[in-house]
Formats: C-alpha cells, structure tokens, sequence
C-alpha cells in the first residue's frame, strides 16, 4: 500500500499498542482524538486492575444489583454472548482464575513476579449466573465471582472506535488494539494490508514484528490469539492468560496462535480465542462457521479453514 494514501499514529493504552490508520491523512488529528476517547472509555468501564472502573465495583457488591452504564452493560453483554455462542469456552468469569496465577494487575508488572501461585487453580465462577437487566441498567455478579472481560472489551473497542471515526470523518479507518482490529468506512484502494504474526510476544512491537503472511481486509474484523503474547513464568512453569474455564488453569492447546476473520472484531476474537481453548476440534468447528482462519502449530506448521487465502494471494 503506497504509504501516502493513509495516516498513522501508534500509542500505549489498554496494557498494548494502539495503532490507528485513516485513509485520509487529514482526518488523523480527529480519528485520534475519537480512539483516545473510546480507550479511556473502555479503561474506566472495564478494566480489572483499577478500583473505580466499573467492573471492580460490579464485582465488590457482595451479589447485590449496581447501576452501570450503557457501554458495561454493552461490554458484558457482548461477553455473556460469546459465552453462550462457545458452550462456556469463552468465559467472562475467569477473573478469580487469571489473579490467582498471577495475572492480578497490569502486565507488564504482574509478569516480573516469579515465585509460584499461592493459591490453587480456581475454575470459572459460571457465566450464567451473572444477570445482566439491559432494561433496568443493572448487573449483579454473584459474591465471590471475578470478571475478566479481556476476550471482548478490547476487541468491542476497536468496533467502536473504528465506527465511531468512520462516521464523524467520512473516510476509512483501521484501529488495531493489540492485534484486534476493526475497520469501517470506505477503504483505501486495494483494502487494507495486514501483516498475521506467528510468534509476537510481550516484548515484540509494531517495529519489530515480523509477518508470516500479509492479507487484505475490507471490512470487518481480524482478530489473532496467542498463547505466546501474555506469557509469564511462576515457580518454573510457564503460563499464558488464555483459560479453559473448566480447570482454571492456561488452556492447553495444540495451537499456539489463531487468526480468525468476521463481521466485527469482537465475533473474530470471541472464536480465536475459542479455538485456542478447543484445540483441534477447533478446525472442524471453524469451517462448520464458516468463519476464514489461520491456526498455527507449536511447531509451526499451519491449518487453515474456510477460504483463508493461500500465502501470497493476500486476498
């Protein structure tokens, strides 16, 4: 893509990058004011390690109703659906598990803990016992049940924003939040060229990652989950923040990164990280969706499914 047909702008939020693309350079200062103001938005709403976001405050109610606003309830109603869609394999009640193996405060510190977890491993509190009343704004979380809206809440910002910029400027955008990314308005010509990384970790950034294959998005979303990204050591065992809800402990999958393209960032997210905690029923699931994916290998071979392109068609 010639680089003068759109504009850029990277910047830290939400515990990752956060890269905004427009295709009409003279739409950036606008598109980045819209993205900073849906990333402080989503932080205040949903974030598990601030005491006054409102999740901790859902969360700290003993079981009892609390009011919340129109984008947590639409934050945990988008996670109480992909909950149902995967037969509970994509669990917003995972937040007792994740804190009890160490993920119990933003990442880049709760990574530098290397002692083994106190705590024994805690499955899923049960999404079905979280009641949400869209009518009435409230939500009540059973006493003792921790959220973590991690699967949807990012990918549900990147919608957001990118829909939000592509109405107020009138021209195309791309936002891509951590490697979930959501495009709306008119594309530049040619679509957008997205690089599918195989092996990113924490440390690896938007200057030095490298693509395994380049594809090109229209509309939508593209979403990749990875075992390798939020990976941290305790006590000599190596652990990632993708949870099979059943056991309370990091999925053990035979996959260590899946690529999923859909309608929206948070439907892409929703079955990669799905897939993660499937395995290799993950494929035959994929296809029967219909949903375009790329899965990886611990060893680097890949399966792809539902007219994935092939390396080098970038369609």
């Amino acid at each position: 893509m010639p680089a003068a047909t759109y504009a850029q702008h990277t910047v830290t939020a939400l515990g990752t990058f956060a890269t905004l693309l427009v295709a009409d350079p003279a739409a950036l200062d606008a598109a980045r004011d819209l993205l900073a103001a849906e990333l402080a938005a989503i932080d205040a709403a949903c974030s598990r390690f601030r005491p006054d976001s409102e999740l901790s405050r859902a969360c700290a109610t003993g079981g009892h109703p609390v009011p919340v606003s129109p984008l947590f309830a639409e934050a945990l109603s988008a996670a109480l659906t992909a909950a149902e869609q995967t037969g509970g394999d994509v669990d917003p009640t995972c937040g007792r598990a994740l804190a009890g193996l160490g993920y119990d405060r933003d990442f880049a510190l709760a990574r530098q803990e290397v002692h083994a977890p106190r705590r024994p491993a805690v499955p899923a509190g049960g999404w079905r016992e979280v009641l949400l009343d869209a009518g009435r704004q409230e939500v009540t979380v059973p006493d003792g049940v921790l959220l973590d809206l991690g699967a949807t809440a990012k990918a549900l910002a990147a919608d957001r924003a990118a829909a939000a910029i592509a109405a107020a400027t009138g021209c195309g955008v791309l936002v891509n939040l951590g490697g979930d990314i959501s495009v709306a308005g008119p594309p530049p010509e040619g679509g957008w060229l997205v690089g599918v990384a195989d092996d990113a970790t924490f440390e690896t950034t938007t200057a030095s990652v490298k693509a395994s294959q380049v594809v090109v998005i229209r509309d939508g979303g593209l979403a990749t989950s990875s075992v390798l990204g939020r990976a941290w050591q305790r006590g000599g065992a190596w652990l990632h923040h993708i949870i099979d809800p059943r056991t309370g402990l990091p999925a053990r999958s035979c996959w260590r990164t899946v690529s999923v393209a859909a309608g929206s960032c948070v439907d892409a997210n929703v079955a990669s990280t799905a897939a993660i905690v499937r395995g290799e029923p993950a494929v035959a699931w994929l296809e029967r969706q219909g949903l375009p994916a790329r899965l990886v290998r611990h060893d680097g071979s890949v399966v792809t499914v539902a007219n994935w392109p092939a390396p080098g068609s970038g369609e």
